[in-house]
């Protein structure tokens, strides 16, 4: 009787272990050639935010049954990498940091760095992408919303460099400081 009891407290002990849904990995190696790279989980299926100051990530592996569709159940937002839907994988850093090479040395434009406009529209509660260049330190806010469902960044709005995404029906009218670095 002494060793269920034992070993129900090691099955619960280490279910609560692995119910953790960020794990950072500072050790450099394996995935993404030598960056950083962290563990996500959406666990039961909920929203979840992994702490991280990267501006792009890229999935390297899946560990969940759930599908993982960036800008749909995954994503990178100014506060960090998030999840959804059951989506859990091991991201890195897209692009990395401080190499000095952008885009094969290509610069913009004198008059690329400027404020913008751009209205994007969930239609139906579906998903949408709206492509608009931001640039590597550029940023989207919302300046209206339109829509009487909620636009909750992370949630039913995010974006990153190449656009502006929605869904669940939220509309706005978002600005945008498209800004190279």
């Amino acid at each position: 009787m002494l060793s269920k009891v034992i070993s129900i407290g090691v099955l619960v002990a280490g279910s609560i272990l692995t119910m953790s849904t960020a794990q950072a990995d500072p050790q450099r190696g394996g995935y993404g050639g030598g960056r950083d790279r962290i563990e996500c989980s959406s666990n039961d299926y909920r929203y979840t935010r992994c702490d991280v100051d990267w501006r792009s990530a890229e999935l390297v592996r899946r560990t969940s049954q759930a599908q993982c569709v960036e800008g749909r159940t995954w994503g990178v937002d100014r506060r960090g990498l998030w999840v959804d839907r059951g989506c859990g994988g091991v991201f890195v850093e897209r692009g990395g940091r401080g190499d000095g090479h952008h885009g094969g040395g290509w610069q913009p434009g004198p008059d690329w760095d400027r404020d913008i406009r751009l209205t994007c529209q969930s239609d139906d509660y579906r998903y949408r992408f709206c492509q608009v260049d931001v640039g590597g330190a550029g940023n989207v806010r919302i300046e209206r919303q339109l829509s009487q469902t909620a636009c909750i960044e992370g949630r039913t709005w995010g974006s990153n460099r190449a656009g502006v995404w929605v869904s669940g029906g939220c509309a706005a009218v978002f600005h945008i400081g498209r800004r190279w670095r």
